[in-house]
């Protein structure tokens, strides 16, 4: 398929894991389980469209409220996924980058994103932002926090502070907005997923549970996107 446009940055709600498996009635891990295997795919797509970032939601700050066998499980299948997965990234010169405070998680599943973060740091592909103990209000809240604490410190003057400025405070910091939001499932809402830097993103809602989003269905979300006009609140000329 070939597109008028392809977006640099692509973010992705990766819902519907639990239906998914409730559907075939599976224990929910299983839709887990199926849910990393379709991530794989749907990196190994992005790279090879041009996308340069692609950040996923995997897990929210509210997230923790599910069962504790859920919550264990899904940690236990990102450390198979990373242990699985990294030499093949690395090779295809992918880096890892993770938002949130990742460091609440499990030691294990810390040990093993420290090891992608280091082995992938230098590498210049696709840039793979995974959302984990991700809350977009906390994000900005600890970003207002630690603005106040420069401005205490004579750090940061108050007169300073632009949207600029409080986007550097932002665990996006070093990476573009998204262009193209797209979440699976049917629902239609970001359930705190980059409120701040979603502003004037396009989004595309897929009926399919996020087990069931294939290559192709990202293809088909890009061509949608492609069809669209981005004022950013301008007038549209043409």
């Amino acid at each position: 398929m070939e597109f008028l446009k392809v977006p640099d940055h692509v973010a992705i709600v990766m819902d519907g894991n639990g239906r998914w498996a409730k559907m075939r009635n599976l224990p929910r891990l299983s839709g887990h389980n199926a849910g990393m295997k379709a991530l794989k795919e749907i990196v190994k797509r992005s790279s090879a469209l041009g996308i340069k970032h692609l950040t996923v939601y995997a897990f929210s700050t509210e997230n923790w409220k599910r069962s504790g066998e859920e919550v264990g499980g899904i940690f236990k299948i990102l450390v198979y996924y990373v242990d699985k997965e990294l030499s093949e990234l690395h090779e295809n010169n992918v880096k890892v980058s993770v938002l949130g405070n990742y460091r609440k998680l499990p030691e294990e599943a810390v040990k093993k994103l420290e090891e992608a973060l280091e082995k992938t740091k230098d590498n210049t592909g696709l840039q793979f932002h995974i959302a984990l103990n991700y809350g977009s209000r906390g994000e900005i809240l600890n970003a207002v926090r630690s603005m106040a604490s420069d401005i205490t410190s004579g750090k940061l003057k108050q007169e300073q502070i632009t949207e600029e400025i409080l986007s550097r405070y932002l665990y996006t910091r070093d990476i573009p907005d998204p262009d193209l939001v797209i979440r699976t499932s049917g629902e239609k809402r970001l359930s705190n997923f980059l409120l701040w830097q979603s502003a004037y993103s396009e989004f595309v809602f897929s009926d399919a549970y996020w087990p069931d989003f294939t290559p192709e269905r990202l293809e088909e979300a890009i061509g949608e996107y492609s069809k669209r006009v981005r004022r950013f609140g301008g007038i549209n000329e043409g």
